[in-house]
């Protein structure tokens, strides 16, 4: 009788392969998911919260062929959305100057006195 290890004894176990894992998220980017739900708390047929969960997991690419873009103009996420916004409040206030002090440099605007708090 010869003797075996006790490695040799033990069934194979496989881990998950990484090529398999890979196919599937690349596959989920390009088409996209979608999970969505709804929380609902009532009390005694009262609904006293709702919450709904929407989820949308894709690349960006498909994300914009979905007409999903809002990263692109939040300022807190995008720098030339940030810059757009800071010039857009740049130009109103260069406009509310120009109302202040008036149209021509010789005719002075209204005077207002500055109160402080």
């Amino acid at each position: 009788m010869t003797k075996v290890d006790s490695w040799d004894s033990e069934p194979v176990t496989r881990a998950p392969s990484t090529a398999n894992l890979a196919e599937i998220l690349e596959r989920v980017l390009d088409k996209g998911i979608v999970i969505a739900g709804d929380i609902k708390i009532d009390l005694l047929d009262i609904e006293l919260l709702t919450i709904r969960l929407r989820l949308f997991v894709s690349s960006v690419e498909t994300a914009k062929k979905a007409g999903i873009d809002w990263w692109e103009t939040d300022p807190a996420l995008s720098s030339r959305a940030a810059h757009d916004a800071l010039s857009e409040e740049n130009q109103k206030l260069r406009e509310r100057l120009q109302e202040l002090e008036g149209d021509d440099a010789g005719e002075p605007g209204p005077r207002r006195e500055l109160r402080r708090r």
